[in-house]
């Protein structure tokens, strides 16, 4: 309740000085999208944060070696959270790394979801815990395979290491994000690293939804929250939605970036079922002129929800949006860069369930150089994509299209 306090007290200060027009911000083309950074501190209290520095990955490989690197180098704690676990190489090395470290004395909190770590054997985690490290599951199934809550997952992939850095995107941990899957192959993803303010803001996230999984109390001190000394001017919120907000807070911020967008929108995302407001923006944008790119997998790894994406592309393509499917792998990526300032990178797709019924967080992230550089990576993947034409759209089989009418039927539950 302290903390509460504390947060609430610093939402409200930042509330005033918006109002008043006395934040300062690094960049002055920041002051553009204040509206932006006001809904999401009124929805979420996601406080904005400008001293960061940030590191983009588009490759597991890149991402997990980054990852290994700063689980080795960590000296207090290393606080973790994933949707999936799998029981194979990388996994079993994070695991080993993270059981040497709580041999070391640092501490160690390991969460994960209950649908996506299904599948571990039941003593994977032994050697951690007799460690010393802690392991804890988000809506555990009763008995194996079966839980009274297997339709809300905790979709969130954090990584926290002594306060001083944050892990948050869409890398998932196992051997099929290093592009090992024979099915999918190269596996396109994007993670961000991040140092700076914006780091406590996913501390505080990991923090609540590990008391609510493991039902114990936190003894919440300043180790947790230390003083970041940063370089960065890159400016941050930490925006966290679920079945438990009042507001749907990231699909609100989807569709505040369509709406607000000026010159383009661009997006990547592996299952497209907007809800009808994300749908009408994106049309809107389209017949204004905004320059809209969507960027699906050409391989689906959820049938139903591949064959009800395509069902929504139709109508959209009738209003000026032009829609991809990435050839190269899969496409995992969830991402929105908005005009030349504003870019989202996390964990929510851009679908019904991530919007009312996955736990979700997402770094909205404001900065032309981090911009810059999702829409360069935008770039090259488009040159692995084919585009989706009116003409070709129209070319769909009567049984495809059947498949489509029926996977959208079912598409507010896939």
């Amino acid at each position: 309740e302290e903390e509460d306090r504390y947060f609430d007290a610093m939402v409200e200060k930042q509330e005033n000085y918006l109002v008043a027009n006395k934040l300062d911000f690094n960049d002055p083309k920041i002051s553009n999208y204040e509206d932006i950074i006001q809904f999401h501190l009124m929805s979420n209290s996601s406080i904005y944060t400008q001293d960061n520095e940030v590191e983009l990955f588009f490759s597991g490989v890149n991402k997990f070696n980054a990852l290994l690197n700063s689980i080795h180098a960590a000296k207090v704690y290393i606080h973790m959270e994933y949707y999936i676990i799998r029981s194979d190489n990388i996994s079993t090395e994070i695991v080993k790394a993270l059981t040497q470290k709580a041999k070391e004395g640092v501490e160690v909190k390991l969460l994960y979801d209950g649908m996506g770590g299904r599948r571990l054997p039941k003593n994977y985690f032994k050697e951690l815990k007799e460690a010393g490290g802690e392991v804890t599951c988000f809506f555990p199934p009763f008995v194996p395979y079966i839980s009274l809550r297997l339709n809300y997952r905790n979709h969130r992939k954090i990584c926290l290491i002594d306060g001083v850095e944050g892990y948050v995107g869409g890398f998932n941990i196992g051997d099929e994000y290093l592009g090992y899957s024979k099915k999918f192959g190269y596996w396109r993803d994007t993670h961000a690293k991040i140092k700076g303010g914006a780091v406590k803001g996913l501390q505080w996230r990991f923090l609540l939804d590990w008391r609510f999984a493991s039902k114990k109390e936190i003894d919440v001190s300043e180790r947790y929250f230390p003083e970041i000394e940063s370089k960065g001017k890159t400016g941050i919120q930490i925006v966290s939605s679920g079945p438990d907000s009042k507001w749907e807070s990231i699909k609100d911020g989807y569709l505040k970036m369509i709406i607000n967008s000026k010159k383009k929108i661009y997006i990547q995302t592996p299952y497209f079922i907007p809800d009808d407001s994300i749908l009408e923006a994106l049309k809107v944008a389209g017949l204004s002129g905004v320059d809209v790119k969507v960027m699906i997998p050409d391989k689906p790894d959820h049938p139903f929800v591949y064959w009800a994406s395509l069902s929504y592309i139709g109508e959209l393509l009738e209003a000026g949006v032009q829609f991809y499917t990435y050839q190269d792998g899969f496409m995992h990526s969830k991402v929105l860069v908005m005009d030349d300032m504003v870019s989202s990178v996390g964990t929510a797709n851009l679908d019904i369930r991530s919007f009312k019924l996955n736990f979700e967080v997402n770094a909205f992230i404001y900065d032309e150089a981090v911009n810059k550089e999702i829409t360069s990576q935008m770039m090259k993947d488009l040159e692995r994509c084919v585009e989706i034409t009116k003409e070709s759209y129209g070319k769909r089989s009567a049984v495809v299209k059947f498949k489509e009418s029926v996977s959208r039927l079912l598409s507010p539950i896939l």
